[in-house]
């Protein structure tokens, strides 16, 4: 792999930095706003269902996030929710965007090694905002030769990111936490992937299971990457 490799792609949430928990948090604490009117379990299906059905709308990130809980609050309460409840839902999903920004063990090292040897670029999905504010919290940004957010990653997003910076499928690793969003798309044009898992995984980036034949390498922790990338 080191052989061909010259471009190294991060994802950032939750391959970077936690980000995962504080959403699942900030959904159990809707829950409990709600509990007057509906089970934890079913807030947490609700939730999901909308934010779902507003993808297309809202994108990936912490404010679609906010106006989905409450749309979520409003349809599940046949709009009898207080304009205080209301109010505690802003506040819920205020907070995401005051988080500070914790670093996954072991990453400022691994960047720090990569970068004279390679060319690093931030590669992450979510709003353009929040992702920069994150960034900017991490002291990382000083590592990344070029800063992509992307409104989602799919086949067609990889490729038009390699086109513009003039990087063949082949010169590129992508590194990152969800086999859906980080992995199988990069394989798909060509290029190669490494799987780093994390504690935690958004249901929707969650996948089905998928066939044998696709070839992923996994590694327990980010800095297991070194070893297959300097070594001699």
């Amino acid at each position: 792999m080191k052989n061909t490799i010259k471009v190294i792609g991060f994802d950032a949430d939750d391959t970077l930095w936690v980000n995962e928990p504080n959403y699942q948090e900030a959904e159990k604490e809707l829950c409990r706003v709600l509990e007057p009117y509906l089970e934890g379990e079913e807030t947490s299906k609700e939730l999901f269902r909308t934010e779902m059905q507003n993808l297309e709308i809202y994108g990936f990130g912490a404010k679609g996030f906010l106006l989905s809980m409450i749309e979520t609050a409003i349809r599940v309460t046949n709009r009898i929710i207080t304009s205080e409840e209301i109010g505690r839902i802003i506040v819920i999903g205020k907070s995401l965007l005051d988080k500070p920004v914790v670093l996954l063990d072991g990453v400022e090292s691994v960047l720090q090694s990569l970068q004279p040897a390679y060319r690093l670029i931030l590669a992450t999905k979510g709003d353009l905002l929040d992702q920069e504010r994150k960034l900017e919290k991490s002291g990382l940004a000083k590592y990344f030769h070029h800063i992509e957010i992307m409104s989602d990653k799919q086949e067609i997003n990889y490729r038009k990111l390699l086109a513009r910076l003039d990087i063949q499928p082949n010169e590129f690793l992508m590194v990152g936490n969800s086999i859906k969003s980080d992995i199988l798309p990069v394989q798909a044009i060509g290029a190669k992937a490494i799987h780093v898992p994390f504690e935690v995984t958004w249901q929707h980036e969650k996948m089905h299971p998928f066939s044998s034949e696709v070839d992923i390498v996994t590694v327990d922790r980010l800095a297991d990457i070194l070893e297959m990338l300097l070594r001699e």
